[in-house]
């Protein structure tokens, strides 16, 4: 099967924790561990990732040398190298001798006119006290809004349209190369007049680029993990209770928080409805069980009996908190 695994940003770093090495290189080869016996199993393997924490340092860092100025598209693609590179060079060290592991920065086209442009809403980087927010925006030109948590940047989020280096990645995984790609949503990029490209200041996300990968692929399956072991129903209350299994039919009728399990949920369930495949969510740990039906949550097109209405659940549980 040919398979695109996209890694959420708590499936490799853990919450509460600092951006130091030993705990990005904790998380990546828990990654690895996940994804070892699938690409083993001999499956086309594509991994994608999410970049939030890493862009955001990096754009800070960049910002702290004005005379030497990056656009946003440049710690993008840093970002992207970095994390591919250590999820790379891990899965070589946990997969037989002789597998083929390659990581590709990808570039995204989306379109120069998005409404994101005017009204950009993503937040990255560092969380601030609103006073210090305020004077980082005035200095630096940013746009900064206030969230739970505090004060961040916010950029725009356009959606993606193309991933421009598909064709190169299906030519890796037909010959049993396992890519890793689109990181943080890929490299945003624009087409001019003339039918040139240049980055743009932006940050794609990176569960609607990775729907987009696996349709792109015609993948047999989109799998998206995280930090919770399946997509729950009244989340947060003593009725909380995971989905096994749900139809995209049923999904339409539900909401789900816009920065937790809401982009995961609409990507997925676009990936399905446009190819009739099959969209996993779950834990990074079960991988490979939710392939094999047996954990998360499996989203398809058609109901799993035909007097099914579209839900399945697991038992109520009081497990509130996300897993790790």
């Amino acid at each position: 099967m040919r398979i695109v695994f996209a890694l959420g940003d708590s499936a490799l770093f853990p919450h509460g924790e600092t951006l130091a090495g030993d705990h990005q290189a904790r998380g990546i080869r828990d990654a690895a561990a996940a994804l070892a016996p699938v690409c083993a199993a001999g499956h086309q393997v594509v991994i994608t990732h999410g970049n939030g924490p890493q862009v955001g340092l990096l754009a800070l860092q960049a910002a702290a040398t004005p005379d030497i100025p990056y656009p946003l598209d440049v710690p993008d693609a840093e970002s992207a190298g970095m994390i591919g590179y250590l999820i790379e060079r891990q899965l070589m060290n946990v997969l037989p001798g002789g597998a083929l592991v390659a990581a590709l920065l990808t570039q995204v086209r989306v379109d120069r006119h998005d409404p994101a442009f005017r009204k950009p809403g993503k937040p990255i980087g560092a969380i601030y006290a609103e006073s210090e927010a305020r004077a980082l925006a005035a200095e630096r030109g940013w746009r900064v809004a206030a969230n739970a948590d505090g004060w961040q940047r916010v950029v725009a989020s356009p959606a993606p349209l193309e991933i421009l280096e598909a064709r190169v990645i299906e030519m890796l995984i037909e010959k049993n190369v396992i890519v890793i790609c689109t990181g943080g949503g890929g490299i945003p990029v624009i087409e001019l007049e003339d039918g040139s490209l240049t980055g743009i200041e932006a940050v794609i996300d990176k569960d609607g680029a990775s729907a987009l990968l696996a349709r792109q692929l015609r993948a047999d399956w989109l799998v998206m993990l995280t930090d919770v072991d399946a997509l729950y129903l009244d989340w947060g209350t003593e009725m909380a209770r995971a989905v096994r299994h749900v139809t995209t039919r049923a999904l339409a009728t539900r909401e789900f928080a816009p920065g937790s399990m809401g982009p995961k949920v609409r990507a997925a369930c676009g990936f399905v409805n446009k190819t009739g495949k099959r969209a996993g969510i779950g834990a990074l740990r079960d991988a490979s069980a939710i392939i094999e039906g047996a954990a998360g949550t499996i989203i398809s097109v058609d109901p799993v009996q035909p007097d099914d209405p579209g839900w399945q659940h697991g038992r109520p549980t009081t497990h509130l908190q996300p897993r790790r």
